[in-house]
C-alpha cells in the first residue's frame, strides 16, 4: 500500500511540474491532508486549490536541514520541501503568500524571498512526522545555524508552525 501511495505521489508531482491540471494529478490525496494551497490559477487547478498529503509533498523534492531554533533544545534534523520548490511548482514568483496556522495565526511571505538556501516546509523532525502538539503538521523553518542572515526578527516571526494552508495573494 505504501509503495502505491509513493508511486501516486510521484506521478502527481510530475504532472504538476509539467503543467498538468489538478484533475489529472491531485484528485484526492491518499493519506491525511497536511497542507492546502489555495488561490491558484483555476484553469490549471480546478477550484483554485491543491490538497497535499505527506507523500505528495515528498514527491516534489524532499530536502533535509539540521538546525537549532529559539523554540527547541539543541539541533534537530528537519525534513520537508523548500518553499522555493513549492512556489516554482505553481509558477508563483512575485505574488504574496499568506501562510495560515491551525490556531488562526497567519503571516505574509513575499514569494520573491523564497530563496534556494531559504526556509523549508518541514513535516518531519528527526525522522518522525510532526504532530500538531509538536509544531505540525507543517512548520516553515529556516536554516538558522548555517546562514546568519536568517537570525532576524523577521525570519523568527515567519517561522510559522501548525501550518496547514498557503494562500496565494495575486
Amino acid at each position: 500500500m505504501k509503495s502505491f501511495r509513493t508511486l501516486f505521489a510521484c506521478i502527481a508531482a510530475i504532472c504538476i511540474l509539467a503543467g498538468g491540471s489538478q484533475g489529472e494529478s491531485f484528485e484526492t490525496p491518499v493519506g491525511p491532508v497536511i497542507l492546502t494551497v489555495v488561490g491558484l490559477d483555476t484553469e490549471r487547478f480546478p477550484g483554485g486549490e491543491v490538497l497535499f498529503d505527506v507523500d505528495m509533498l515528498r514527491a516534489l523534492g524532499e530536502v533535509e536541514m539540521t538546525t537549532s531554533t529559539i523554540w527547541t533544545d539543541g539541533a534537530h534534523v528537519y525534513t520537508g520541501i523548500s518553499l522555493k520548490t513549492l512556489a516554482a511548482a505553481f509558477e508563483i514568483e512575485n505574488d504574496l503568500l499568506k501562510l495560515h496556522a491551525l490556531n488562526d495565526y497567519a503571516i505574509e511571505f513575499p514569494a520573491s524571498e523564497a530563496y534556494d538556501d531559504g526556509p523549508i516546509l518541514a513535516y518531519l523532525t528527526d525522522g518522525a512526522q510532526m504532530s500538531v502538539r509538536d509544531k505540525g503538521p507543517v512548520w516553515l523553518i529556516y536554516p538558522f545555524d548555517t546562514n546568519i542572515k536568517y537570525r532576524t526578527d523577521i525570519a523568527f516571526s515567519r517561522s510559522i508552525w501548525q501550518l496547514d494552508r498557503i494562500e496565494v495573494m495575486r
